[in-house]
């Protein structure tokens, strides 16, 4: 089951997936980060679909297609902004990857990457988003067999060691 769960260190952009997720901005027009290079990667009609979705909750996400990316779509979430972690930020977190995992499922991709959501400006600490991340993606994994492969793309060494140990601990 874990073996369906695989942690790299790339550019998330250049993956050929099913679908990417983007760690997006409430108004989802683009912005800093993982989330400004894919909108630079798909092209201008990433951003004219996002204008027409009208927003994002945070916690929630919504789905475009990839255009000039390799993946087909783009699965956009909104990650919490860390506050300490008295404002709910674990479960939105956690919100994050599953609502993300159940439009992935219910647009048929098998094969999805996420980025290390709201650990970048968001502030949100790595480890611990890690180890959400990988129970989250685990849980939907084991109860959705059509997903075939969730890749945890991380910008940095440090975030490929939390995913991996949080990896570990599932196994355990």
């Amino acid at each position: 089951m874990a073996s369906r769960l695989q942690v790299i260190q790339a550019d998330i952009t250049t993956l050929d997936v099913d679908a990417i997720v983007n760690a997006a901005n409430a108004s989802l027009l683009g912005g800093g980060g993982v989330d400004g290079a894919i909108h630079r990667a798909a092209g201008p009609a990433l951003l004219a679909t996002c204008r027409a979705l009208n927003g994002c909750e945070t916690g929630d996400a919504k789905i475009t297609p990839g255009f000039n990316l390799p993946s087909g779509h783009v699965i956009h979430t909104v990650g919490p902004v860390w506050n300490g972690g008295t404002h709910n930020e674990d479960e939105l977190l956690a919100s994050c990857y599953r609502r993300s995992l159940v439009l992935a499922r219910d647009h048929g991709a098998q094969t999805i990457a996420f980025p290390s959501i709201s650990t970048g400006v968001y502030g949100f600490p790595k480890q611990r988003a890690a180890e959400i991340a990988v129970h989250e993606v685990y849980d939907f994994v084991a109860a959705n067999p059509d997903i075939k492969q969730v890749i945890f793309c991380c910008f940095d060494q440090a975030a490929v060691e939390f995913h991996n140990a949080a990896i570990l601990q599932i196994k355990a």
